[in-house]
């Protein structure tokens, strides 16, 4: 199986449609979502004949002119392939006539069908040959406007091929040329724009404020339609950028101003991406609610179906069996109606997914079954028919899957070898991987593990070569992590690990790991995160052994890496119920409420899993820190606290948590070092309540260390980004109310007067990191904690970590009191200005001080804080 060269476009993979795609139906300029399909469809649907799927007429008898709105009309109708052949013959009919403009509009057009069919070569030549030639123009307002389309196309391309600062600059450009000509509506669209790529960049403070400049100009502007588009534009906009809650407050907007101008035409969509956004927010009633509304008020059978879609696959969501079964013939009656497009291909796919979901719900469910493969099969016809590949294999892959429901190895096989091989001619490796791992299922089980192993490496090779467009894609028709990216990497481990793996084995399964932290890092904060030059733990630190402990449907497996021997592993076999369970138990019983039995007990059982087996081993080896690269829920635990029946692993080693094998190097932290920002909030701010012990925290730690100290009222956001930047130090040290999430926009450290967002922390340190030669060693987090109920919030603690750019990060899993932590913080920087002292052994110290005092000696006071990265 080939490496892929190219990278592709998504299929729908959610159950459920986004409104995004709609765009296309509702703003009357180019180019003006930060979405991939908005952009590239929103173009061609600015005419009269936009959503009406034109037959293909005789192209040789046809005129130039003819042709581009041939080409449009077919482009709207999801006829990409045709598209193209019917541009590519206008094009070259514009160039015998001397129409220097309307063959740069075609090619313009050209380029955006082949990105659409995922053929790079040619979107590339054709964007660059409409640029070449708009540029030996001279700069009329017609050719300004071409232009700044053109530049729009240039930058969808740019980022579909992992090129965000290109793809910017395209934006940029397109702004400056709509600005020439005096449309504001294209501006605001090309600042959309912009807001995705400086996303992808990192760069999430100036996409924010980006997008809040082009709301105050909309508000700005008295009611209209294309003040309600615009709206709805950036509503949208928001949606992929993760800012839900804002999005959804747009949206209302946009519905009220074209509900009061009785503009009817948008508001089905509007209502759509309403629902698809009170879905994400974890609000079921509203998004049917709103979906309901959509079905009614959809001017366009489009909107219509998409949303009947959508609600169908929230009813199965929650087991509401009678209202789906209801629906069912609906959307079957609708799909008939609709012309053959790409789009109705992904309804159809759509649709059998549900119907296939549904049969496993009901009890006498044959007919389901039937039904989603005969829609699955008139779906690959069409997309025969159509000659679009992409969505050929799409579709096959998925009737592969629902031969493999009904154990039909033999034809899933078949018919997923079909959709790889398509796949792969055509580069797209999203589809690529799905068919991959779903090949390595179908020859699990047959027997073929050999067969099996190929696959699901090929599998996990492909998503990691996806790995800036998993993250960039937007949010509503991003890959459901959960659901479709993370069972390919646990699966492969089982796999790797059945009986007596070999050393070859243990290494691939160890790799594999890692590579699912990291994917769980990318998809935290929706971008590819960690692109240092780390070093391996073994050759850093010869006296530190990694546990990477690995929770499987049946079993939870350790792998044991220790400097300069070979791999070994173990397991317990247990049903991963029973795992969640006494994980759950584990952390319930660090409340001081639970008695010392209890807790030490299931401590005890725990330990018995990650540590008893290698006891000797690690006792002979010399080993003096614990490096765990956790799985899953297991981050909610403190090692610090597993118990061998006489003492806490605490007091046999230093410990740390890594996201892998892999740490970024470091120096030692000499006390010389030492030079220390701090920033702390001692008063009740913003709905939280005061931390009176920082003050007395921050004044002690400054005693005794250089520090800068920013306090209270001068602890905004403004002054802490200009301390990081003017000020050289080694330490960050944040004293203040903070919340770990398993969504990064939830994940903050509250200032005086705004939550910094994670990701506007990382965006301070990373410019600080850039200009300055001297990185930071440590940042502390002293007050800040996982949110409560969310079982993967640990997430969000390694996701700061991880993006920070420090060495190291000192946090705490849970709200410890305000007094006891400002005495275990003055007493850690004690330690660690001790000579020749590392990090981990620091918070040993600190820790073991804290069990030997009768005030704090329950696990729950000293047990909660975790360092994470580099040690030393």
């Amino acid at each position: 199986m080939p490496k892929f060269k190219k990278k592709s476009q998504f299929p729908q993979d959610k159950l459920y449609f986004s409104s995004l795609t709609l765009l296309i139906l509702t703003i009357g300029f180019p180019a003006t979502a930060a979405t991939r399909f908005t952009i590239a469809q929103n173009v061609a649907c600015s005419f009269p004949d936009c959503r009406q799927g034109a037959k293909l007429a005789e192209i040789s008898a046809s005129a130039p002119q003819s042709l581009l709105h041939q080409g449009r009309s077919l482009f709207a109708g999801g006829k990409f392939a045709e598209a193209v052949k019917v541009w590519e013959v206008a094009a070259a009919g514009f160039e015998r006539q001397g129409d220097i403009i309307n063959q740069a509009w075609t090619l313009s057009y050209l380029s955006l069908a082949a990105q659409n069919l995922g053929d790079w070569p040619k979107a590339e030549q054709a964007i660059n040959q409409s640029l070449n030639l708009l540029k030996s123009q001279k700069k009329t307002k017609e050719n300004t406007t071409v232009l700044a389309v053109a530049q729009n196309t240039l930058g969808n391309l740019q980022l579909l091929r992992g090129k965000a600062e290109d793809a910017l600059q395209a934006w940029q450009d397109a702004e400056r040329n709509y600005g020439l000509i005096g449309d504001e509506a294209g501006k605001i669209g090309s600042q959309i724009n912009q807001a995705q790529a400086l996303q992808v960049l990192g760069l999430y403070r100036r996409g924010q404020q980006l997008l809040l400049n082009v709301h105050q100009k909309l508000q700005n502007q008295s009611d209209s339609a294309m003040k309600a588009k615009g709206l709805q534009s950036l509503g949208i906009g928001l949606q992929l950028l993760g800012n839900v809650e804002k999005s959804q407050e747009i949206l209302q907007q946009s519905l009220l101003i074209s509900d009061r101008l009785q503009s009817t035409e948008n508001i089905g969509e509007i209502l759509l991406s309403l629902g698809n956004g009170a879905r994400e927010l974890q609000q079921p009633q509203a998004a049917i609610d709103y979906y309901q509304q959509a079905i009614v008020k959809a001017n366009h059978p489009q909107v219509r179906i998409e949303a009947q879609l959508n609600q169908l696959s929230l009813y199965l969501e929650r087991s509401q069996i009678e209202p789906a079964n209801t629906l069912v013939p609906q959307i079957h009656s609708q799909l008939a109606t609709l012309p053959a497009s790409r789009m109705s291909i992904y309804a159809a796919v759509n649709f059998a997914s549900s119907l296939s979901k549904l049969a496993k719900l009901e009890e006498k469910a044959s007919g389901l079954y039937q039904q989603a493969a005969v829609t699955l099969a008139q779906a690959v016809q069409q997309a025969t028919m159509l000659r679009d590949s992409r969505a050929k294999a799409y579709a096959l892959n998925e009737l592969g899957k629902l031969y493999y429901e009904k154990q039909q190895w033999a034809d899933a096989l078949k018919l997923t070898q079909q959709a790889l091989q398509i796949a792969q001619e055509i580069n797209g490796a999203d589809i690529a991987y799905q068919a991959s791992w779903q090949a390595g299922r179908i020859l699990k089980q047959q027997g073929d593990t050999q067969g099996a192993i190929a696959a699901y490496d090929f599998s996990v090779k492909t998503l990691k070569s996806l790995r800036n467009d998993l993250v960039a894609i937007n949010r509503d028709i991003q890959f459901s992590f959960q659901e479709s990216v993370e069972p390919v990497y646990r699966e492969f481990v089982d796999l790797l690990l059945q009986s007596n793996p070999s050393q070859k084995n243990l290494k691939q399964a160890r790799d594999t790991i890692e590579a699912l932290q990291l994917a769980e890092l990318d998809n935290f904060f929706q971008e590819a995160c960690l692109n240092g030059k780390p070093e391996q733990i073994d050759q850093i630190d010869k006296q530190a052994a990694v546990i990477y402990p690995i929770i499987l449907s049946d079993r939870i497996e350790v792998i044991l890496s220790i400097p300069g021997k070979p791999l070994s592993s173990y397991r317990t076999t247990l049903s991963s119920g029973e795992i969640e369970a006494t994980i759950k138990q584990m952390r319930q019983s660090l409340n001081p409420a639970f008695g010392d039995e209890d807790r030490l007990n299931v401590s005890q059982q725990i330990y018995d899993w990650l540590i008893r087996p290698a006891e000797s081993q690690l006792a002979n080896s010399g080993v003096k820190t614990l490096a765990f690269v956790l799985d899953g829920s297991l981050r909610n635990l403190p090692m610090a606290t597993l118990y061998d029946g006489k003492q806490y692993l605490l007091e046999k080693y230093s410990l740390a948590l890594s996201p892998g094998m892999q740490l970024l190097p470091t120096r030692s932290l000499k006390p010389q070092n030492l030079k220390v920002i701090t920033a702390a909030l001692s008063e009740a701010r913003q709905g939280f309540k005061a931390l009176p012990a920082v003050k007395a925290e921050v004044r002690e730690i400054s005693s005794a260390l250089p520090v800068q100290l920013l306090l209270n009222q001068e602890f905004t956001d403004t002054n802490l980004q200009t301390a990081i930047k003017s000020n050289p130090f080694s330490v960050l040290h944040l004293a203040t109310h903070g919340q770990f999430s398993s969504k990064s926009d939830d994940t903050f450290i509250l200032s005086w007067d705004s939550k910094i967002n994670v990701k506007e922390l990382s965006e301070f340190l990373k410019t600080r990191n850039e200009s300055d030669s001297t990185p930071i060693e440590l940042m502390v987090l002293s007050a800040c904690q996982t949110a409560k109920g969310d079982n993967r919030a640990v997430l969000g603690l390694a996701g700061v970590a991880v993006r920070s750019g420090a060495r190291s990060t000192l946090a705490t899993l849970w709200a410890v009191k305000d007094e006891s932590t400002a005495k275990f913080m003055v007493e850690f920087y004690k330690n660690l200005k001790k000579p020749g002292i590392t990090k981990a052994e620091a918070l040993r110290q600190t820790q073991l001080s804290f069990l030997q005092d009768p005030d704090f000696q329950h696990p729950f006071y000293w047990s909660a804080f975790v360092l994470i990265g580099n040690w030393l």
